[in-house]
């Protein structure tokens, strides 16, 4: 198995980072779609064997309700209405799915991360948004990480099945439900909870960090992808590195 561990960010700047890691999760796309020159320039900076994996724009898993949206520079977002969010298939959100693919082409992602939010329940109504997304959407050979939260463990396992996703878990709080056809797993380590809400100031132990690498080097898959999201994010990384090495 070929492990990739990064940080869901790149702490201390890019250039810096690549220096030490392999991997970033970019995540500032999920608030704003970067001009193209700037994504070129990321480029550029790093390593040719330096990956990067992307998160897809909020306009296409967020409604306007979220306060995520006041960080979009999108002037009058209000005016967007019901027509961003939830995957449904409009549109606004196919364009921004465009343009979230077209980061990952200039950038050589192998990986788009679609995060939906918690009141995005598992209903009718989503499912439906969900089946008509997925089967309109072009993937230009990118591999999709699917993050939810709430939804029951068959339901989840369906629709990643269905539509050869990745389930994104964080494999210290729940076991994954299925890799993509080409063998790949998605891991994002946020933290601890206290129910379903995270405390992303946490520091992972060692313990913490020996039982993930139990964890993932038992899943069935060829690469498998682990991303820290907490405030310790880059400590916890190093860490978790050098105990893959022993």
């Amino acid at each position: 198995m070929e492990i990739y561990v990064g940080c869901c960010g790149t702490p201390g700047g890019l250039k810096k980072y690549s220096r030490e890691f392999k991997v970033t999760e970019i995540n500032s796309t999920f608030y704003r779609i970067p001009r193209i020159e700037t994504v070129e320039g990321w480029r550029e900076i790093v390593p040719e064997d330096f990956v990067f994996t992307v998160k897809c724009h909020q306009a296409i898993t967020h409604p306007i309700t979220s306060p995520t949206w006041k960080k979009s520079g999108v002037k009058d977002f209000g005016k967007l209405g019901d027509r961003v969010g939830f995957l449904n298939p409009t549109e606004e959100v196919i364009g921004y799915w465009k343009k979230t693919v077209e980061v990952c082409r200039v950038l050589k992602s192998p990986i788009c991360l679609i995060q939906l939010p918690a009141s995005f329940k598992e209903d009718e109504k989503n499912l439906e948004n969900m089946r008509k997304f997925f089967s309109r959407v072009e993937r230009n050979g990118i591999t999709i990480a699917l993050e939810l939260r709430g939804w029951s463990r068959e339901g989840f396992r369906q629709v990643c099945e269905e539509f050869d996703l990745i389930s994104c878990v964080d494999p210290l709080k729940d076991e994954p439900l299925h890799f993509s056809k080409k063998s790949i797993g998605y891991f994002r380590l946020h933290g601890s909870y206290i129910g379903e809400r995270i405390d992303y100031k946490y520091k992972y132990t060692i313990e913490d960090l020996k039982n993930l690498k139990t964890k993932i080097e038992g899943y069935d898959c060829d690469i498998a992808y682990v991303m820290f999201n907490n405030i310790y994010m880059k400590e916890n990384a190093k860490e978790f590195m050098e105990l893959l090495l022993e």
